[in-house]
């Protein structure tokens, strides 16, 4: 079992940055592709950014493509989302997940791709 925890939430006015990190439990980081995935209240979860397995191929949604990047540390068993650029829209609990599949396809945008999840952390966007 893969054990994700996630980190560096906090408060930060509209345009501002923060960079969340997730660390992953197990000597088999490299093999996931990681998914961050967001949850406002009453709202969906839905898809923000991936990673596949090796670092070299990212997806992002439309609403935070050119804002966030998400990057990974093998060697750390750890990967990031840098948010810039902050918008109210932003604010949610921000969860970390991982997928036995390493290759980003139509699905890494899916919920039920991941096979593991953090427990959140939230990210609150002031004016």
């Amino acid at each position: 079992q893969v054990q994700l925890v996630e980190s560096g939430g906090g408060s930060v006015q509209t345009g501002g940055s923060l960079r969340l990190s997730c660390a992953a439990s197990g000597r088999t980081f490299s093999d996931y592709a990681m998914g961050w995935f967001r949850q406002a209240p009453g709202k969906e979860r839905e898809f923000v950014a991936a990673i596949s397995s090796g670092g070299y191929n990212t997806a992002y949604s439309d609403s935070v493509k050119g804002r966030f990047t998400t990057s990974r540390d093998n060697a750390k068993s750890t990967v990031y989302l840098q948010m810039n650029s902050l918008k109210p829209e932003d604010m949610a609990v921000y969860y970390c997940a991982a997928s036995i599949w390493g290759n980003l396809m139509e699905r890494t945008a899916q919920v039920d791709h991941y096979d593991y999840w953090g427990q959140g952390t939230q990210v609150t966007i002031t004016s």
